[in-house]
C-alpha cells in the first residue's frame, strides 16, 4: 500500500531564488524594498508562493491508496463544502470558493479526510477552475474504480473581482461527472440536492 505523509518544509534554495524575484518586483513598482514594512516582505512572499505551488510536489493519487478499504457499500458518499483556495493561472490571482465531492463505492471505500486532501493537491497549483474540477473526478474515479465520481466546485476569482470586469458577486461553477452520475438522472439531481440546497430542481 503506496504512504502518503504530509509534510511542510521550505526548499530553501527555490525560496532564496523567489525572494530576489519579489525583491526586483517590489523595486520595479516603485516601492523601497529597504523600508521598514518592507524588509521581509519578499521572504514571506516566497514563502507564501511555496505553500500556493506546495501541490505540484504531489501524486494526489498516492494521497487516496494510503487509505483504501474494502466495503461492500454501494450508497453515495459525499463530501461537501471543502474549502478551496488556488492561484489563477492566467493572472496568478486567487481565486477560492467550495467544492463538493461525492462517490459510489465499488468494493472500495477512501478514508473521508483524504478527498479533501486530494482537492487541495490539485488546487495547490497554477490552475484554471475548469481543469482542477476535472483533475478531481478522474483521480478518484481512476483511484477507485468507482460506479460513479461527482464534482462541482463553486468559486469566487480575483482577475475578475479586482480587474478586468470588476463584478464583485460572481461566483463560477463547474461540474464533472462520472458513471451513475451521468447515466441515472435520480443519483445525479439526489447528489445535487444534497451538495447545492433544497433549492436545486425548482422552477
Amino acid at each position: 500500500m503506496a504512504i502518503y505523509e504530509r509534510i511542510e518544509k521550505w526548499d530553501d534554495e527555490a525560496v532564496h531564488d523567489l525572494r530576489g524575484h519579489f525583491e526586483g518586483i517590489l523595486q520595479r513598482i516603485g516601492e523601497d524594498p529597504e523600508r521598514e514594512g518592507l524588509l521581509k516582505t519578499p521572504e514571506r512572499a516566497a514563502k507564501a508562493m511555496a505553500v500556493l505551488t506546495s501541490g505540484n510536489g504531489v501524486v494526489p493519487s498516492d494521497i487516496l491508496k494510503s487509505a483504501l478499504f474494502t466495503e461492500p457499500s454501494d450508497e453515495m458518499v459525499l463530501v461537501r463544502d471543502i474549502e478551496v483556495y488556488s492561484l489563477c493561472e492566467h493572472h496568478m490571482l486567487p481565486f477560492f470558493g467550495k467544492a463538493h465531492v461525492a462517490y459510489i463505492p465499488n468494493g472500495k471505500i477512501v478514508g473521508l479526510s483524504k478527498i479533501p486532501r486530494v482537492v487541495d493537491a490539485f488546487a495547490r497549483r497554477l490552475q484554471v477552475q475548469e481543469r482542477l474540477t476535472e483533475q478531481v473526478r478522474d483521480c478518484i474515479q481512476e483511484t477507485l474504480g468507482a460506479k460513479g465520481v461527482a464534482v462541482v466546485i463553486e468559486a469566487r476569482h480575483l482577475c475578475m473581482q479586482m480587474r478586468g470586469v470588476e463584478k464583485q458577486n460572481t461566483i463560477t461553477t463547474t461540474s464533472a461527472f462520472t458513471g451513475l452520475f451521468l447515466t441515472d438522472p435520480k443519483t445525479r439531481e439526489e447528489f445535487m440536492r444534497l451538495a447545492i440546497g433544497s433549492s436545486y430542481g425548482r422552477g
